[in-house]
């Protein structure tokens, strides 16, 4: 069974940063194409960024130049480092892991918040 944990989540000030962090148990991790996607309230859950098995990352657009997702996987983490907040990236953050055999599996979420 994959679960995935998330953390870092919190308010911060636009301009500011935050670092998500994403620990998956239960399968070697270095099989998982890794995600986040978020939430905003009221809003359908939206890709924001995806690094492949081979450490190759995509964005989505409104993040670009601005979040950057790495993996770890000595530590079996994905992170998601988020430079410049802006108000609109407020939303529930959730982490994503791809098997090629055994599907996707989802994190709870952690809330990000990002004052004016």
């Amino acid at each position: 069974q994959v679960q995935l944990v998330e953390s870092g989540g919190g308010l911060v000030q636009a301009g500011g940063s935050l670092k998500l962090s994403c620990a998956a148990s239960g399968i070697n991790f270095s099989l998982l194409a890794m995600a986040w996607y978020r939430q905003p309230p009221g809003n359908q859950r939206d890709l924001v960024a995806r690094i492949s098995t081979n450490n190759s990352p995509n964005y989505a657009d409104s993040v670009q130049g601005r979040f950057t997702i790495s993996r770890d996987n000595h530590k079996d983490t994905v992170y998601l480092l988020m430079d410049s907040l802006k108000p609109e990236d407020t939303a529930v953050y959730y982490c994503n892991a791809q098997h090629h055999l055994l599907g996707s599996f989802w994190g709870q979420g952690t809330q990000v918040t990002v004052s004016e």
